[in-house]
């Protein structure tokens, strides 16, 4: 053994780059041996600041699923968009969506093909993550602590060539304490670092945010609603969601009728109490987007919009009809 030893000490330079070239070899052998079994595609790499997959798919729960997994696009870049805000319910695929993205940008920028029917990728310099949900009691940090310091991590060190995915931001608080949160870091990263980023919430508040900026997108889960129950199907498409669907979930876990009636009762109670506008001061304070002239007459004239939802059509007579219409042209007139 020490013959052999002292023997291969005199070759020890030239083992390991052998070694090197072998790992390299087995590496890009590999990579090759899955592209040509699951009919990668060779994506297109850019310095252009973009993000455009055609019916990508995640690499790993492709294969497990085979089939039944629903393939997806996603478009970033300064002329579509930088930054994403993904809706809808639980199970429905938000979190496996904006990983499969990051996957995919990982595996391309490596050398790697990949699952999809198109690819234009332009360069990241890091991906950053702030998925899950864990405590580090050992060094005395809640839930919640651990999630704002792996946002505080993103914020402090993304840049405009970053990729951010956000999951659930803010949830490990009070609800208005994390709204406000998701809020202003997601208005921070659209007009700070205008990196491309994806964030997935439950918070459908969030979706007024691209009516206020011009670099900030709505996409949701689609789902169907069928007999009172809900078909997830697992496709993202264009625009916001205003449920979440979660007494759906909890009906699919097992809890009771009970609960799950007077969760509804209580759902109605405090949506009727809640309204959503992005239209007051603090709220629009950094906006980058003009609002349409629809929204603008919505916006000036509430107060007449108002006082006709509250009108019984039905009980007035034609002269307080007239009366009010003039009363109305006349206020209108003076805004």
């Amino acid at each position: 053994f020490e013959e052999v030893r002292q023997f291969t000490a005199k070759y020890v330079s030239r083992l390991q780059l052998l070694a090197d070239i072998i790992a390299k070899c087995d590496c890009l052998t590999a990579l090759a041996y899955l592209a040509h079994r699951r009919n990668y595609i060779r994506p297109e790499i850019t310095t252009d600041k973009v993000l455009n997959i055609k019916e990508g798919k995640h690499p790993v729960l492709a294969e497990t699923l085979a089939s039944e997994f629903v393939s997806n696009d996603v478009e970033l870049g300064d002329k579509c968009g930088n930054c994403i805000i993904i809706t809808g319910p639980n199970m429905s695929g938000k979190s496996t969506y904006i990983r499969q993205v990051a996957l995919l940008v990982l595996m391309a920028q490596t050398g790697s093909f990949i699952p999809a029917e198109s690819a234009k990728i332009s360069l990241v310099d890091r991906i950053f993550t702030r998925v899950g949900a864990s405590d580090e009691i050992t060094r005395g940090q809640s839930t919640f602590m651990v999630e704002m310091t792996e946002t505080a991590n993103i914020i402090n060190n993304a840049t405009e060539n970053s990729l951010v995915i956000l999951d659930e931001v803010g949830r490990g608080t009070s609800t208005y304490d994390g709204l406000s949160l998701a809020w202003a870091i997601t208005e921070h990263i659209a007009t700070k670092l205008r990196c491309r980023t994806l964030f997935a919430t439950h918070y459908h508040e969030l979706t007024e945010l691209s009516e206020l900026f011009t670099n900030i997108k709505n996409y949701n889960v689609a789902v169907r609603e069928w007999a009172g129950e809900v078909v997830f199907m697992h496709k993202i498409i264009p625009g916001g969601t205003d449920k979440s669907y979660g007494i759906h979930v909890a009906k699919l876990a097992g809890l009771p009728k009970s609960i799950l009636y007077r969760s509804k009762e209580i759902l109605e109670e405090l949506e009727s109490t809640f309204t959503k506008e992005a239209t007051g001061e603090h709220l629009a304070k950094n906006k980058t987007k003009e609002p349409d002239s629809d929204t603008l007459f919505v916006q000036k004239n509430k107060s007449v919009i108002d006082r006709l939802n509250s009108i019984d059509v039905n009980n007035l007579t034609p002269i307080e009809a007239i009366n009010l219409l003039v009363q109305i042209k006349n206020e209108i007139k003076d805004k």
